[in-house]
């Protein structure tokens, strides 16, 4: 290391827990699957699909075998988390992968729910005083999460999730989604790597990760993550704020300057507070992150070690 004290390349990668990929290094992974037919390849999707494909066949040789062992046929599914800030992708990464995925003969059934589902209501929030924490650990029904998970990865039938609408700001009352024994489940969340951290008086729980076969965490510097935060809710506000019956219908009336101004403060406030002391904190624990440069492709891939 001479005297700078810095580690090279080498150095760092052999103390890592993640085997480090250039895109370019990344994309080369790809070779042999061009037979199979697929219209949304790219040079990381595609390879994440086929890498992913690999490890569902391996689990789903491992729970034949312990059926046949123990003479009972379960169905378990395989479940990949996506995890990462606001305004970083996740939402896209996920329905990326759920078309490729089904593309694969031996797992085509692929479902997709998102953790927002399991925010508590509004006005439970507003009770609590918690609506300008929304997205933060204590806003969603940890617990509700928690059942869910456990009975799609008991193989039960007809597992409902609850709605959200992001044009209401709220969880659509009485609405669901139903997932029934898919093949693999795709869930999407800010929070999804996190421990949870029990209050006192609860009982010990599992973390909603431990339900997890496989965890992405997309990543992108903090002032790019504010940037794309930022044109988000200018194109919102000349969008769907305009509807008078959306939330935030009284953004629509701000000025550029004003809106910039808002959603700056929205930004900082809420979302980077959030990233800051619950969602960054917990990247190391995921077994693959995609960092993404300032025109959302992803530049780096950082596979966990085996």
């Amino acid at each position: 290391m001479g005297g700078t004290g810095v580690l090279d390349r080498e150095e760092r990668e052999s103390l890592s827990p993640f085997r480090h990929f250039t895109a370019a290094d990344w994309g080369r992974l790809r070779e042999d699957t061009e037979r199979i037919s697929l219209d949304e390849v790219s040079e990381i999707f595609l390879p994440l699909s086929r890498l992913l494909n690999l490890y569902v066949g391996e689990m789903q040789e491992l729970y034949r075998v312990t059926s046949d062992f123990l003479g009972r046929a379960d169905k378990v599914p395989y479940i990949v988390g996506v995890a990462g800030s606001v305004a970083v992708g996740k939402s896209t990464t996920a329905r990326i992968l759920r078309a490729l995925l089904a593309r694969w003969p031996n797992h085509p059934k692929v479902d997709l729910i998102t953790t927002d589902g399991f925010l508590y209501p509004n006005r439970l929030l507003e009770e609590r005083g918690l609506m300008q924490r929304k997205g933060f650990p204590e806003s969603f029904d940890i617990k509700r999460l928690i059942r869910f998970l456990s009975d799609v990865k008991a193989g039960s039938r007809n597992v409902e999730a609850p709605l959200y609408s992001h044009f209401t700001y709220d969880i659509l009352d009485g609405e669901t989604v139903t997932v029934d024994q898919p093949d693999i489940l795709v869930v999407e969340g800010l929070n999804v790597l996190q421990p949870w951290k029990p209050a006192d008086g609860d009982e010990p729980q599992p973390f909603v990760s431990d339900f997890f076969d496989f965890s992405i965490y997309l990543d992108a510097d903090e002032a790019t993550i504010r940037r794309w935060y930022i044109e988000r809710f200018l194109s919102l506000r000349r969008t769907s704020f305009k509807d008078p019956a959306a939330y935030f219908h009284r953004y629509s009336k701000l000025s550029e300057e004003e809106a910039v101004q808002t959603a700056d403060a929205i930004w900082t406030s809420i979302n980077l507070a959030n990233l800051h002391k619950n969602i960054l904190p917990t990247r190391q624990r995921a077994d693959l992150i995609l960092r993404k440069g300032d025109d959302h492709r992803i530049r780096e891939v950082y596979l966990r070690k085996i």
